[in-house]
């Protein structure tokens, strides 16, 4: 996991107190700069949706093959699906 060479420094702190309610639906993105609150990698990029706030994370619902798992992430990591937007 490593960031372009444009992109390194500061993360924005918008991303880490960015705020979700039940039900919302999110990706998975990944930010490398920040290791608190990381998915394991086999979930990069799956779509899930908002369960519950655990102290500063969340707890997501996605399906991995048929199986349906909760991951508890870190704001950071997440990425807003807006509803007329395409997963």
């Amino acid at each position: 996991m490593k960031k372009h060479y444009r992109a390194k420094g500061k993360i924005s702190i918008r991303d880490s107190l960015q705020e979700f309610q039940k039900g919302d639906k999110v990706t998975l993105a990944a930010e490398p700069a920040v290791q608190k609150g990381l998915y394991h990698r086999r979930f990069h990029g799956h779509v899930g949706v908002i369960g519950a706030r655990k102290g500063d994370c969340y707890e997501i619902r996605l399906h991995d093959g048929n199986a349906q798992k909760n991951v508890i992430v870190h704001p950071v990591h997440l990425k807003r699906i807006d509803e007329g937007e395409k997963a």
